[in-house]
Protein backbone atom coordinates (compact mmCIF):
# COMPACT_ATOMS: atom_id res chain seq x y z
CA UNK A 1 0.00 0.00 0.00
CA UNK A 2 1.17 3.23 -0.62
CA UNK A 3 2.47 5.40 2.20
CA UNK A 4 3.75 9.11 1.66
CA UNK A 5 5.98 9.17 4.67
CA UNK A 6 7.82 5.45 2.89
CA UNK A 7 7.33 6.25 -0.79
CA UNK A 8 8.63 9.51 -1.59
CA UNK A 9 10.61 10.91 -4.71
CA UNK A 10 12.61 13.82 -5.55
CA UNK A 11 10.89 15.07 -8.48
CA UNK A 12 13.17 15.83 -11.35
CA UNK A 13 10.65 18.08 -13.47
CA UNK A 14 11.35 21.54 -14.76
CA UNK A 15 9.75 23.71 -12.31
CA UNK A 16 6.85 25.69 -14.06
CA UNK A 17 7.72 23.59 -17.09
CA UNK A 18 4.65 23.11 -19.60
CA UNK A 19 4.83 19.12 -20.36
CA UNK A 20 2.12 19.25 -22.49
CA UNK A 21 4.07 21.49 -25.04
CA UNK A 22 5.78 19.50 -28.37
CA UNK A 23 9.47 18.36 -28.10
CA UNK A 24 11.56 15.69 -27.13
CA UNK A 25 10.75 13.74 -23.78
CA UNK A 26 13.64 11.52 -22.07
CA UNK A 27 11.15 8.55 -20.87
CA UNK A 28 12.35 5.84 -18.58
CA UNK A 29 9.67 3.12 -17.54
CA UNK A 30 10.65 0.72 -14.68
CA UNK A 31 9.11 -2.76 -13.92
CA UNK A 32 6.80 -3.41 -10.63
CA UNK A 33 9.77 -3.93 -8.00
CA UNK A 34 12.00 -3.67 -10.32
CA UNK A 35 11.90 -7.28 -11.21
CA UNK A 36 14.26 -8.24 -14.30
CA UNK A 37 10.88 -8.95 -17.02
CA UNK A 38 12.38 -8.46 -20.07
CA UNK A 39 15.64 -10.23 -20.66
CA UNK A 40 19.44 -10.73 -18.96
CA UNK A 41 22.88 -8.66 -19.95
CA UNK A 42 25.56 -11.37 -20.80
CA UNK A 43 28.80 -10.40 -21.34
CA UNK A 44 28.11 -6.84 -21.58
CA UNK A 45 25.31 -7.35 -24.26
CA UNK A 46 21.54 -7.35 -23.52
CA UNK A 47 19.51 -10.29 -24.58
CA UNK A 48 15.96 -9.29 -24.65
CA UNK A 49 13.17 -11.98 -24.08
CA UNK A 50 9.97 -12.55 -25.06
CA UNK A 51 8.31 -9.93 -23.17
CA UNK A 52 11.45 -7.57 -23.96
CA UNK A 53 10.40 -7.87 -27.51
CA UNK A 54 7.01 -7.51 -27.08
CA UNK A 55 8.29 -3.77 -25.28
CA UNK A 56 10.46 -3.25 -28.02
CA UNK A 57 7.68 -3.59 -30.11
CA UNK A 58 4.98 -1.77 -28.83
CA UNK A 59 7.68 1.25 -28.45
CA UNK A 60 7.52 0.91 -32.18
CA UNK A 61 4.12 0.58 -32.99
CA UNK A 62 3.43 4.13 -30.89
CA UNK A 63 3.75 6.10 -34.19
CA UNK A 64 0.85 4.23 -35.87
CA UNK A 65 -1.37 4.38 -32.64
CA UNK A 66 -0.61 7.99 -31.67
CA UNK A 67 -0.26 10.01 -35.07
CA UNK A 68 2.04 12.80 -34.31
CA UNK A 69 4.41 11.04 -31.90
CA UNK A 70 7.83 10.23 -33.21
CA UNK A 71 10.49 8.12 -31.32
CA UNK A 72 14.57 8.36 -31.14
CA UNK A 73 16.90 6.49 -29.44
CA UNK A 74 15.28 3.64 -27.36
CA UNK A 75 16.72 0.65 -24.90
CA UNK A 76 15.07 -2.34 -23.29
CA UNK A 77 17.01 -3.72 -20.09
CA UNK A 78 16.33 -6.14 -17.75
CA UNK A 79 13.80 -4.27 -15.25
CA UNK A 80 13.56 -0.59 -17.37
CA UNK A 81 13.47 0.74 -20.59
CA UNK A 82 14.72 4.00 -21.66
CA UNK A 83 13.33 6.04 -25.08
CA UNK A 84 12.86 9.59 -26.68
CA UNK A 85 9.37 10.06 -27.66
CA UNK A 86 8.75 13.53 -29.97
CA UNK A 87 6.02 15.21 -29.51
CA UNK A 88 4.58 17.28 -32.64
CA UNK A 89 2.13 20.25 -31.75
CA UNK A 90 -0.65 18.06 -33.33
CA UNK A 91 -0.70 15.49 -30.11
CA UNK A 92 -1.00 17.89 -27.15
CA UNK A 93 -0.77 15.99 -24.62
CA UNK A 94 -4.06 15.63 -21.67
CA UNK A 95 -4.63 12.92 -19.31
CA UNK A 96 -7.01 11.40 -21.80
CA UNK A 97 -4.65 10.87 -24.63
CA UNK A 98 -6.21 8.15 -26.89
CA UNK A 99 -4.76 6.21 -30.03
CA UNK A 100 -5.65 6.11 -33.32
CA UNK A 101 -8.94 4.21 -33.17
CA UNK A 102 -8.40 3.38 -36.70
CA UNK A 103 -5.25 1.49 -35.32
CA UNK A 104 -6.58 -0.28 -32.61
CA UNK A 105 -6.65 -3.91 -33.76
CA UNK A 106 -9.41 -4.98 -31.41
CA UNK A 107 -12.22 -2.47 -30.30
CA UNK A 108 -11.39 -4.49 -26.85
CA UNK A 109 -8.19 -3.31 -26.52
CA UNK A 110 -9.32 0.67 -26.64
CA UNK A 111 -8.25 2.63 -23.44
CA UNK A 112 -11.48 4.43 -24.68
CA UNK A 113 -14.51 2.52 -25.63
CA UNK A 114 -16.50 5.50 -27.59
CA UNK A 115 -13.55 5.69 -29.76
CA UNK A 116 -14.06 2.66 -31.50
CA UNK A 117 -14.10 2.33 -34.99
CA UNK A 118 -17.45 1.27 -35.21
CA UNK A 119 -19.24 -0.13 -32.36
CA UNK A 120 -21.35 -2.86 -34.35
CA UNK A 121 -17.97 -4.52 -35.18
CA UNK A 122 -17.15 -4.96 -31.30
CA UNK A 123 -16.81 -8.59 -30.56
CA UNK A 124 -17.66 -7.93 -27.34
CA UNK A 125 -20.82 -5.32 -26.81
CA UNK A 126 -20.01 -4.42 -23.33
CA UNK A 127 -16.51 -2.58 -24.51
CA UNK A 128 -18.65 -0.16 -27.06
CA UNK A 129 -21.47 1.74 -25.98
Amino acid sequence: MFDPVRHHRRSIRLPGYDYTRPGAYYVTICTQRRACLFGDVVDGTMNANPAGNMVARAWDEMPVKYPGVGLDAFVVMPNHVHGIAVLSPAVGAGPRACPDPRACPDPRACPDPRACPDPRACPDPRACP
